[in-house]
């Protein structure tokens, strides 16, 4: 693996990672996959919207830790791409099928394959989760958006579906603003220079096309209707002030996913970007603790 800057940041450690001088972060290549090398079991974490690989490298160094591989794509035409517009957007079905690709390819390296994403990262976590069934050893679901109703979405986001089937779809943009999903001061107030200045930082792009939102509404639909056949074990970590999505999306999950196994963790110190926030070491925590006791249960005496 080529140690990028990217890479580096890797090889720090969670606590350390917001507290980072923003020469270490500033010229991310935020199109680069990563992976972690580590045991025989792996798992597979899928970034949120027109975002990178970037927002999960705390929980994926510390997965890293307690011995797994970790791998986080790219997905083109879903994650961050330099100079891509809103017709750069793929279907969602695409997404699905690259990220199915992914899975199944380290399926065939290693012994498990658990699966986890980020807000529509895991919504696409749990469309493909659908369709391989018992083959996903675990899932890990944060910030998972099923909705977009927190507390910080503007008031007219319901006319995005007139943007939708009018011309407007292929100019307009939604600009990110405070609090960039952060409840922890000094990393917003390195994000916001961040995006004042750039297209992206280290949580996302500083924008989002309404292609791209109509794609990852039609996932959700289609992932309400999937989500009873999903029969790996699941645990739902979701911030109680989440200002993209509200706790409702974490509810639902809980409630309507066919898995027999299933933990539901509500963090009471971030807001949307829980792999990065105050609340980072416990969601890596967690998702550790949910990983084994999944692994010890399938481990014949």
């Amino acid at each position: 693996m080529q140690m990028t800057k990217l890479h580096r940041l890797a090889e720090q450690d969670a606590d350390g990672f917001a507290r980072m001088p923003a020469p270490l972060v500033t010229n991310l290549d935020l199109m680069s996959p990563i992976t972690l090398a580590g045991g025989e079991h792996a798992v597979l974490l899928i970034h949120g919207l027109q975002s990178s690989p970037a927002e999960l490298l705390p929980l994926a160094k510390r997965l890293q830790q307690a011995g797994y591989t970790v791998h986080l794509p790219h997905i083109p035409g879903y994650g961050f791409e330099h100079g891509d517009t809103p017709r750069s957007v793929t279907h969602w079905q695409d997404w699905h099928a690259k990220a199915l690709d992914e899975f199944r390819t380290l399926k065939r390296q290693y012994k498990t394959v658990a699966l986890g994403g980020l807000c529509i990262g895991g919504t696409l976590s749990l469309s493909i989760a659908a369709e391989l069934g018992d083959d996903v050893a675990a899932l890990t679901l944060l910030s998972t958006t099923l909705w977009y109703d927190g507390w910080a979405m503007p008031w007219y986001r319901c006319f995005r579906y007139l943007g939708y089937v009018w011309p407007i779809r292929y100019w307009y943009t939604y600009k990110e603003r405070e609090p960039f999903g952060l409840k922890n001061e000094q990393l917003r107030r390195w994000v916001a220079r961040e995006m004042a200045h750039k297209d992206a930082s280290m949580v996302g792009a500083s924008r989002l096309n309404l292609p791209a939102i109509q794609e990852a509404e039609r996932m959700i639909a289609a992932v309400k209707k999937s989500m009873s056949r999903i029969t790996a074990p699941a645990i739902v970590i979701h911030a109680v002030e989440d200002e993209v999505a509200s706790p409702r999306s974490a509810y639902y999950i809980a409630q309507h996913i066919g898995s027999r196994k299933v933990e539901s963790v509500m963090l009471h110190n971030s807001y949307h970007m829980i792999t990065v926030d105050n609340d980072r070491e416990q969601v890596a925590s967690d998702t550790i603790r949910f990983f084994e006791n999944v692994r010890a249960q399938h481990t014949p005496v």
